[in-house]
């Protein structure tokens, strides 16, 4: 006889997880099959070195997204620490090494910075008064983030109540380089601001379809304060946790079980997997897709469009920090996210490189040195370094990823000694087997690893965070075209980043549809 759950959730990361938490302990069976051997997905801890026991957080880094109060309900035991500083960014002009440094709540020294880079006080004025105004729009947009999909006039009578109509033209109907050009005239600062809008986003900066706004948004919300917070542990530790009281709500999590087929009618649901050699069937009311829309598609036996992501993920692990040509303390410098060649012209160019086919020149990316702000997850006195490229879709990578995905990485670190006294070589540990410490991943890496389609990390394009009309059928944004199967990843609406949103919506609309249906 088949098996038969309340609910299926096909894919055990943190959002698929987080719905089987929620659903387990609103007394539904849920059983969660995750393809690889430990759940988690992209928000897990690795060892990667042999011989050395460092555990990174090698594909998602840091979480802003997840809300206290996901945290409150499923009774986390999770750290969520702010690093001491927002970013530093290392600037050459006039053959004189210096940078911008912005502290996690800007201050005298970070106005300091902002007077040495453009020579007044005027572009630190802008830069408080800007992100005053975004923060009073995260404070009234958070929330509705866990509540069923609000209307565009909701929003934007949330956001212009909280922040001025102003605000609200400049973040929803503009591109956000207009916005940014209009309040800045720096172009490193200009950059500093720009680079939220293209983290996993392949788009200019300029482009009508507002996708840079999206990204922006996203990225400036985070539970009421757009705050980016290291988990201490490592973030295998918050996916760890969501593991623990999964199963103690009693959903069943079974690891090594290759989803090869789902279909439903609307009523029932039937789902084929694999595990080891043997192959299984187990039926469900309702199945949850923490997989992205593209892989879901494939497994209905429908056409599917991938996405495809555009970044290089580097995984360092050094002996000690390296010192910086602008005299600033490393300790301070790495604390923060660490720019690279990440200019506001710089950004642009090299997205107009990458959508002609070309490697950017010069790479932006930026740099995030965990061990600063916990040190808990290395032994000794080592610190992490973790890369984040942008603009490299992964066309870029199909004709010989072994061999791009090399010559990047030495780029990338030729880019980075440009601002350091000790070349960055020296300071790379090696592992037991004397090779150094440095690992990466590309768009069709994680494609591989994780079956993350076209290694795009959100799943597809981030959406707007309310409904398409005010008559939605979708409430919660989770839904597809059949009504037993939802979206629970970070393809559904609102979802994207280490957030839990998309799972827990999911888990709300079977927990608490709209009345009458």
């Amino acid at each position: 006889m088949t098996r038969r759950y309340d609910v299926v959730v096909v894919g055990g990361g943190h959002n698929g997880l987080v719905a089987a938490a929620y659903l387990a302990r609103a007394g539904k069976s849920v059983l969660v099959l995750e393809r690889l051997a430990k759940a988690g997905g992209a928000a897990v801890s690795e060892t990667p070195f042999p011989g050395v026991a460092a555990r990174l957080s090698r594909y998602s880094y840091l979480v802003s997204l997840l809300p206290a109060e996901i945290v409150a309900d499923l009774g986390l035991r999770v750290s969520l620490r702010s690093r001491p500083v927002s970013s530093y960014t290392p600037v050459r002009r006039d053959g004189r090494a210096g940078g911008l440094l912005v502290e996690r709540e800007p201050g005298p020294a970070t106005e300091a910075s902002f007077r040495a880079l453009t020579g007044s006080d005027t572009e630190f004025a802008r830069w408080t008064a800007w992100y005053d105004a975004l923060a009073a729009m995260a404070r009234a947009l958070a929330p509705t983030m866990l509540e069923p999909l609000p209307t565009r006039a909701r929003v934007r009578s949330l956001v212009a109540g909280a922040a001025g109509e102003r605000l609200w033209h400049q973040v929803f109907e503009a591109p956000i380089g207009q916005a940014i050009e209009e309040t800045f005239a720096d172009d490193v600062v200009r950059g500093v601001v720009a680079t939220d809008a293209l983290i996993g986003t392949h788009t200019s900066l300029r482009s009508e379809t507002l996708l840079a706004n999206r990204c922006f948004l996203y990225h400036l919300v985070g539970d009421g304060t757009g705050e980016w917070r290291v988990p201490v542990g490592g973030m295998g530790t918050v996916t760890a946790e969501l593991v623990r009281v999964a199963q103690e709500a009693g959903a069943t999590i079974r690891t090594g079980a290759t989803v090869t087929a789902v279909s439903a009618d609307g009523v029932d649901a039937e789902i084929r997997y694999v595990a080891g050699e043997a192959e299984h069937t187990v039926a469900a009311a309702t199945v949850l897709a923490g997989v992205a829309p593209a892989v879901l598609d494939r497994l209905r036996g429908r056409a599917a469009d991938a996405p495809r992501g555009a970044q290089l993920k580097i995984n360092v692990l050094l002996d000690r920090l390296p010192r910086l040509r602008s005299g600033v303390d490393p300790r301070q410098a790495f604390a923060g996210t660490h720019h690279l060649d990440e200019s506001y012209s710089e950004l642009e160019n090299a997205y107009q490189a990458s959508v002609s086919g070309r490697i950017p020149d010069p790479l932006p990316g930026e740099t995030y040195c965990h061990t600063l702000t916990d040190e808990s997850i290395v032994d000794g006195a080592a610190h992490t370094l973790t890369l984040f490229g942008l603009h490299l879709p992964a066309d870029l990578f199909t004709q010989d990823n072994d061999g791009l995905r090399d010559t990047l990485v030495r780029r990338y670190l030729t880019g980075l000694d440009r601002h350091l006294l000790d070349p960055i070589e020296d300071c790379v540990a090696t592992d037991a087997d004397g090779r150094p410490c440095v690992e990466a991943r590309t768009p069709l890496d994680l494609e591989r690893e994780l079956a993350m389609p076209g290694g795009h990390i959100f799943h597809g394009d981030l959406a707007w965070p309310w409904a398409d009309n005010d008559d939605s059928n979708d409430p919660w944004g989770v839904a597809t075209d059949t009504a037993n199967v939802l979206l629970c990843g970070s393809g559904a609406r609102r979802g994207g980043g280490v957030s839990g949103i998309g799972g827990h919506n999911a888990a709300m609309a079977l927990l608490r549809p709209p009345t009458g249906s």
